[in-house]
């Protein structure tokens, strides 16, 4: 009889423990997943904006994260902890709706399939989903160009590195000489590149920036909301993408870089991460 008492005793206290540690953990996810970068002022191409609080993630959203919502793997390279890649702006933006649902939060985006968005002048992009955003919506987002460049540059922690996190490219990020068996030198290379083989790595190898974000150069390209636009590129042909990835050149991964793409193109270098407001 005492036996069995003990048993049920110890089978109640395993239960208590497990729901403990199922809430502990729950209480730490957003934390774990995502920082909180305090707003500030900062200068965005010449200008001096001010950015809110919000959250951003601490990682790029990995295969595992994409399998769990979006039940698929479209990655060229295979492993739950590298980042996602091969992924167009629109699945980015379809999975952060999918996430929000499946967290209870409201859906950012008010996605229009049916509806080719009128801003939107590329020649090549045959999808053109309208995209708007649900005011006051919780849910998750990509960041904007500015939000990336502040969190990247370590927000009001900045040390006004040329990389985030550190001047030494290498510190922090995988780039075309460092993301193969060797290190490379001389020139970029494609066909040197292929013979290394150069990949992605599983987020968070390397050393974070002053916020503890990781990857925010190199690994992989992050697609951001806006669209780019300069002096030879009207708004409406292509999306913003930031941080350079495992094939690019250091360059890219500076933090004032601005890369570009087809809202619709996708690549083995292309992945994101989420944010949310505060």
């Amino acid at each position: 009889m005492r036996k069995a008492t003990y048993g049920v005793s110890l089978f109640i206290f395993m239960v208590i423990l497990v729901v403990s540690g199922c809430s502990q953990a729950s209480s730490r996810t957003l934390e774990d997943r995502m920082v909180l970068v305090k707003g500030g002022t900062y200068v965005h191409r010449d200008q001096e904006v001010v950015i809110a609080d919000f959250y951003i993630g601490r990682y790029e959203v990995t295969q595992k994260e994409w399998k769990e919502v979006m039940g698929t793997r479209p990655s060229n390279f295979r492993g739950d902890h590298l980042p996602v890649e091969m992924v167009s702006w629109y699945e980015a933006i379809e999975y952060c709706n999918q996430l929000s649902i499946k967290e209870g939060l409201v859906p950012y985006y008010i996605i229009d399939k049916n509806t080719k968005d009128p801003h939107n002048i590329s020649e090549y992009d045959t999808i053109k989903w309208t995209v708007t955003i649900n005011e006051g919506a919780n849910g998750y987002r990509l960041p904007t160009e500015a939000e990336w460049e502040y969190a990247a540059s370590g927000g009001q922690m900045s040390e006004h590195y040329t990389y985030s996190g550190s001047d030494q490219a290498e510190d922090i990020g995988y780039y075309w000489r460092n993301a193969g068996n060797d290190y490379l030198s001389g020139d970029w290379n494609w066909p040197a590149i292929v013979n290394n083989h150069n990949s992605t790595h599983p987020v968070g190898s390397l050393a974070p920036n002053e916020l503890g974000i990781y990857d925010m150069s190199g690994n992989v390209r992050e697609w951001c909301w806006d669209w780019y636009e300069d002096f030879d590129f009207p708004s409406g042909m292509f999306r913003i993408v930031k941080g350079g990835g495992w094939m690019g050149d250091v360059s890219n991964m500076e933090i004032k870089f601005r890369g570009k793409f087809e809202a619709s193109g996708y690549g083995p270098d292309q992945g994101f991460r989420v944010a949310r407001n505060a």
